[in-house]
Order: structure tokens, then sequence, then C-alpha cells
């Protein structure tokens, strides 16, 4: 039977009050209950001024810790591609929960294709991190070749969206993600709801969410019975002289509704949010002669119409794979490793004729 909320809070006072000032493990392992719940409990307590919490440690308001010594503080040390965008949300997400549990979090960025994924990794250990979570800059095509020393880390890791291949590099590290054939499946299914059988995908192809993203189209349009498009790549258009590649995409999109395409998936928020004005000087108004979704939904309801988009749960997942970090630092090797996929959802907005 599940313990209350009430219950379990008043266990933890109880048991502080009985035994004096615990380490926050210590305390879970006495209990019985996970360090990582026992650590929002004693969060809560302390806001409510039922105990203090310092270090690692807590105890009653009134106490002392001079029963102990001081405990380090726990660091985590987070690799990201990029900031400003995505990740942001990413890295809010792990910092909170990080926060939460009394730790520090440390960030490193390996840009896309710089190509030093393993050199800010090594920075990130000299400042002494006890875990890490990890976004490689694993190729478009999923290759993973050059990233064996995932396997060698010293500390416990999270690879945090990313799915590393069965038998490839950090195949036994946990990881953490959007689940992004989910989300390709749930705007085109929105869009086929709508009465579109034929929906072409826009999509970078040079960042392994984009593949994720392609393949997903593929996978849905079979699924859903719908006519295949070939996909336009953002990186291949050969813009004429004087023009950019969003205008040549307009171009692109404006020339397929010849053939009786009138709904569009745009990779990522940044591309597809300049592309109504674009559309409308070629005569696409949006949502009337096209449908327009966007994916990623950082900036897609910003757009006029407000794009409909598909969202990952980003700051979710960075909050399950610190979650699941700091598991892995109470626990240790006794945990089996886990992949956790998290569904994204689809605000509808303006875009596509339906408002959120």
């Amino acid at each position: 039977m599940a313990i209350s909320t009430e219950v379990r809070r008043a266990w933890i006072v109880n048991a502080v009050r009985e035994l004096g000032t615990m380490r926050v493990v210590d305390l879970a392992g006495h209990l019985g209950i996970p360090a990582v719940t026992v650590r929002r409990d004693i969060a809560a307590l302390a806001n409510e001024g039922l105990v203090r919490r310092s270090h690692g440690a807590v105890s009653l308001p009134d106490g002392s810790r001079a029963d102990i010594p001081d405990t380090p503080e726990r660091v985590i040390g987070m690799l990201v591609p990029t900031v400003g965008s995505y990740f942001d949300e990413v890295i809010a997400g792990a910092r909170a929960a990080i926060a939460e549990a009394g730790a520090r979090l440390v960030l490193g960025i390996a840009p896309y294709g710089a190509g030093d994924d393993r050199v800010q990794t090594e920075r990130l250990l000299e400042t002494g991190v006890g875990g890490l979570m990890l976004t490689p800059n694993w190729l478009p095509d999923g290759s993973q070749e050059d990233f064996g020393w995932l396997d060698e880390l010293p500390v416990p890791a999270v690879l945090v969206e990313r799915w590393a291949s069965p038998a490839g590099p950090g195949a036994a590290l946990d990881a953490v993600g959007s689940d992004h054939h989910h989300g390709v499946l749930l705007a085109l299914r929105h869009l086929a709801s709508l009465g579109h059988r034929s929906v072409m995908l826009a999509a970078r192809d040079d960042t392994w969410t984009s593949h994720q993203v392609r393949t997903g189209y593929t996978e849905a349009v079979r699924l859903l019975g719908l006519e295949p498009q070939p996909v336009i790549g953002m990186q291949a258009l050969d813009p004429a002289p004087g023009r950019g590649n969003i205008e040549t995409l307009a171009d692109r999109i404006a020339a397929s509704t010849a053939s009786g395409v009138r709904a569009v998936l745009v990779h990522n928020d940044h591309d597809a949010i300049q592309l109504p004005p674009l559309l409308r000087a070629r005569g696409l108004r949006i949502p009337d002669e096209l449908a327009l979704v966007s994916y990623d939904d950082v900036y897609a309801a910003l757009a006029a119409p407000a794009l409909t988009a598909v969202a990952p749960p980003k700051r979710a997942v960075g909050a399950a794979a610190a979650e699941l970090l700091l598991r892995r630092l109470d626990h240790g090797s006794s945990l089996p490793a886990r992949r956790i996929g998290l569904l994204p959802g689809l605000k509808v907005r303006g875009s596509c004729g339906g408002e959120s």
C-alpha cells in the first residue's frame, strides 16, 4: 500500500527527533524510502521550518551538527551542445532538481561540430564533480565512433536526450530523453485529422535530434497511411544569389501546393517562425491555404499566427535525468541501468486553424 506524503514526512521528523542529526542518504536507508523522495520531503519540511538541512544532512531546527563532521558539497556536471534555446529548459529542469537535493550544478558546453566532447567532459571531471549528465554530439546518422571513453568514466553518468545504440559506447549508461518519433506522430496524426493526406517535412540534417525527427516522419507516414513526400533538408537547399535558405524553403513549399500538399512540419522553431510572412508574400495564408506545424516549441507561440508545435518535455527531461543520476550516486551499481523515454505533447494553435 502506498504511503501518503503526510505519513512519510512524519516518519522523517520522528526519526530525526529520535536519532539526531543524520545524513540524508542514511536517513533514506533507515526508513527504506528512496533518497530522492526523502530529499524532496526534507526540502518541503525545511520550508515549513520543521527541519534544517545543510550539506547533505538534516537535523531539527534547534539541534546541533556537532555530532557528525561536515560532508563535502555534492557537485554534478552537465555537458550540453548549446545554450540559448532548446537546452535552456533542459538545464533549468536539471538545475532545479539538483538544487532541491542540496547539490550544485556545473555546466560545460561542447558546441555542435566542435568535436571536443571528451575534452569538455575531462574539464568537468577536473572540477571534482561526482556525477555527469551528458549530451554527446553524436553524428546525425547515429554514429558513435570515438566515444569509447563513455564506457571508462570514473563517475556515474546519465545520457540526456540521447539513446546509445545497443552495442555502442554508453550502451550501459542510464539515459533520459524525449521520444521524438512519438512527437512527429502526434503532429502528423493531428494534420491527418484535419483532412490532410500529404504532409511535407522540412528538417535540419546536422544534429542527432534532426535524424530522429526524419526517421520518425518516415515511420509516422507509414503508420497513418499518408502519401510520402521527399524531405526538404534545410542544409541541402541551394539558394539563389541574394536569397537565404528560408526564402528558398518558402519557394519549395509554395511550389509543392501545386501537387496538393497543404500541410508542412518544420524542424525547428528558428526556421518555422520565419515562414509565415514569406509564405504570405507568395499568396499562401496560414492557416487558410496552408497548415504549418513547428517542432521544438521554444518560440512557436510568439509567431503570427501562433504556431501549432510539437513540445518535447524539455524541463521534465532535465529533472528526470538529474533525479536518475542522484539515485545512481546513492545506490551505485546495485541498480539496473534505465532508459526513460518521455513523450512530447502537441500545442494546438492558430497555424492549423485551431487555438490552444
